[in-house]
C-alpha cells in the first residue's frame, strides 16, 4: 500500500491539531465550536469509508453480503455522486458532475451504485477524492457567504431550502449508514473488522 492509499486527502479542512487514529482517520475535536465539530465528524465518516475500502482487488470491490446488491465499489461510486449532488447541485445550484454515471440518470437512478466492470479501486477512489475536493470547495464558498446558515440554492421537492448545517448533518448520516454496510461487506471479504 502506498502512502497515498493510507487516507483520503482532507484538503482545506485539515487543521494542525488533527489526531489520526490507528486506521488513519482524523479524530473529531472533543471541545470545538459547531462548525469544527460538524466538519470533524464529516471528515471522520469520509475517512471511515476510505479505510473500509482500502487495498481491495476487483473481487473485493464486487463482493456482496446476503441478499443485498451493495458492493464496496458501489459505495465508492455512490458516495462520489452523493457528494456532488448535495454540495455542488443542491447547495451551490451548480450542475452536478453526473458525466461519470453511465446511461441516463433520470431513467435509472441506481446507476450511481454500479461501477463499470473494468473500474479499479484506484479509479473509484480517485473519483471519490475528486468529489471530496470539490465538495470542500463548495462548503468553503458557502461558509464565506453566510456560514452554516447559508441556504441551499436549489430547493427540495417541498419547495424548502436546507441550510448548509442541515446538509452537513445529512451527509454525516449518509456516510454513517453506508459505513455500516461497508463494515459487513469488508468483513465478508477478508475478515477485517474494527469499530
Amino acid at each position: 500500500m502506498t502512502m497515498n492509499d493510507q487516507s483520503l486527502d482532507r484538503g482545506s479542512h485539515d487543521t494542525a491539531d488533527d489526531q489520526l487514529d490507528e486506521f488513519g482517520r482524523p479524530e473529531p475535536p472533543l471541545a470545538a465550536n459547531e462548525l469544527e465539530t460538524l466538519l470533524g465528524f464529516l471528515e471522520y465518516q469520509r475517512a471511515t469509508l476510505d479505510w473500509k475500502t482500502r487495498g481491495l482487488d476487483a473481487a473485493g470491490l464486487r463482493a456482496t453480503v446476503g441478499a443485498s446488491t451493495i458492493t464496496l465499489g458501489g459505495l465508492l461510486k455512490h458516495l462520489a455522486f452523493v457528494e456532488d449532488f448535495w454540495f455542488s447541485r443542491r447547495l451551490r445550484g451548480r450542475d452536478a458532475n453526473f458525466a461519470w454515471v453511465t446511461g441516463t440518470w433520470d431513467a435509472d437512478s441506481s446507476r450511481s451504485w454500479c461501477p463499470d466492470p473494468d473500474e479499479t479501486h484506484d479509479q473509484l477512489r480517485a473519483r471519490l477524492q475528486k468529489a471530496l475536493a470539490h465538495s470542500r470547495k463548495m462548503i468553503d464558498e458557502a461558509l464565506a457567504e453566510g456560514g452554516l446558515d447559508t441556504l441551499a440554492r436549489q430547493a427540495m421537492s417541498n419547495g424548502e431550502s436546507p441550510s448548509l448545517r442541515w446538509i452537513v448533518v445529512h451527509m454525516i448520516e449518509e456516510y454513517a449508514r453506508h459505513n455500516g454496510h461497508a463494515d459487513l461487506i469488508r468483513e465478508s471479504v477478508d475478515g477485517e473488522t474494527g469499530e
